[in-house]
């Protein structure tokens, strides 16, 4: 199972790494990371690999998105299938 996780927020030094290091400690691997600065404000999509999670899914995304709330970013993560059937015509 595969997930798509997005960040957006003001930047600042580290959210990579911490974001990395919280998929880490869950046992995700991060497949494929694109990240930009637009003017001050940190874009970032991560395509990770959630088969070997150590937690639930929901657990995963509630500990990004707290994550993401006590740093002023955006967190979201989806389900790869959610994602796809999103963006079906």
């Amino acid at each position: 199972m595969r997930a798509v996780i997005t960040v957006v927020g003001k930047d600042m030094v580290g959210i990579l790494a911490k974001v990395s290091a919280i998929c880490a400690e869950n046992n995700v691997n991060i497949i494929e990371v694109t990240q930009s600065i637009m003017q001050d404000m940190f874009c970032m999509i991560m395509m990770a690999d959630t088969s070997k999670c150590t937690v639930g899914f929901g657990e995963l995304s509630e500990q990004l998105e707290e994550f993401g709330k006590n740093n002023n970013l955006v967190i979201h993560a989806m389900h790869e299938d959610l994602f796809n059937s999103m963006h079906r015509i």
